[in-house]
């Protein structure tokens, strides 16, 4: 996953001949096709993002062996990334639709890592499933009831700051800070992204198989990093910007999707290398089965 963080909410007077609802909803001066295409894509990436943990979700509830499938450091290293631009989206003021995105793909992630410490206590607890389950029930409601009351207080106070923003004479030094905390963040946050895939690869590579992991979670993350990076390339430079400066100030975020996607076709050779892996991780579930049976019995 890669989010560039965008500047402080504009006046569709910067953009005159622009699409007023891109304005609007996206904080973007959409003044040719070209620019259009750009938003669509980026749009449609945010619904691959949005949608990918969803196979990930039922995979790990049908095949029980998510802690053996998924890096803990692959969980926590997408969480990371995700997290900052969560903290960048409020210190970058941007718009309410942006802040909703981060704080869902914070939630995403915290069900995910959820699901995996769920299923490394189950595997490994012997008869306690039931309080398992009834803990995994409470956690997950009352976080989706923390980010929900989080991402409310945080659409306040960027309205408020956004107004105190405007009393300012400040506005291009105000500008200014906000591009150097996307630029900061975005690379901090690509990095992560980028260095969670390798101990995914690792996993893959030492259990020679991906049973327990959905496909369709790398291939939507592909595709949308895919859109992502053709939608930052398509977009036409501001007025007075050029095409080299503009690429300078999204690199992050190119480097990330594209850097990301990359490490993710290594994945997709090893989910075809290893498909005939499936008998080993049967073995694998058969095996926890068979302890969490001895566990009842003695």
């Amino acid at each position: 996953k890669a989010a560039g963080l965008g500047l402080p909410p504009r006046n569709f007077s910067d953009c005159p001949n622009g699409s007023r609802w891109v304005m609007d909803v996206f904080n973007e001066c959409a003044q040719d096709g070209q620019d259009i295409a750009s938003v669509v894509l980026g749009l449609v990436s945010i619904f691959c993002f949005a949608a990918a943990s969803f196979p990930q979700f039922y995979q790990a509830c049908k095949t029980g062996i998510m802690d053996r499938a998924l890096s803990i450091y692959f969980l926590l290293g997408w969480l990371g990334g995700d997290l900052l631009n969560l903290i960048g989206s409020f210190l970058a003021d941007q718009l309410p639709l942006q802040v909703y995105t981060a704080v869902y793909y914070v939630l995403a992630d915290l069900v995910m890592l959820s699901l995996y410490c769920y299923y490394k206590v189950k595997n490994r607890g012997g008869g306690f499933a039931t309080p398992i389950n009834a803990a995994f029930v409470f956690l997950s409601l009352g976080m989706v009831s923390t980010i929900s009351f989080l991402g409310r207080g945080a659409v306040v106070a960027q309205d408020l700051a956004t107004f105190k923003g405007r009393s300012l004479l400040s506005a291009h030094v105000d500008e200014l800070g906000s591009e150097i905390i996307g630029f900061t963040i975005g690379s901090i946050s690509s990095v992560l992204y980028l260095c969670s895939r390798v101990p995914q690869i690792y996993t893959n590579y030492k259990r020679k198989s991906t049973t327990g992991i959905s496909y369709s979670l790398f291939a939507l993350v592909m595709l949308g990093n895919l859109l992502y990076g053709l939608s930052v390339l398509l977009k036409n430079p501001e007025l007075g910007q050029g095409k080299g400066d503009y690429v300078l100030r999204h690199l992050p975020w190119l480097v990330g999707s594209l850097g990301v996607l990359s490490l993710d076709v290594v994945i997709s050779f090893q989910f075809l290398a290893y498909r005939r892996g499936t008998p080993a991780a049967c073995g694998e579930r058969d095996a926890l089965l068979s302890e969490q049976g001895d566990s009842l019995e003695s």
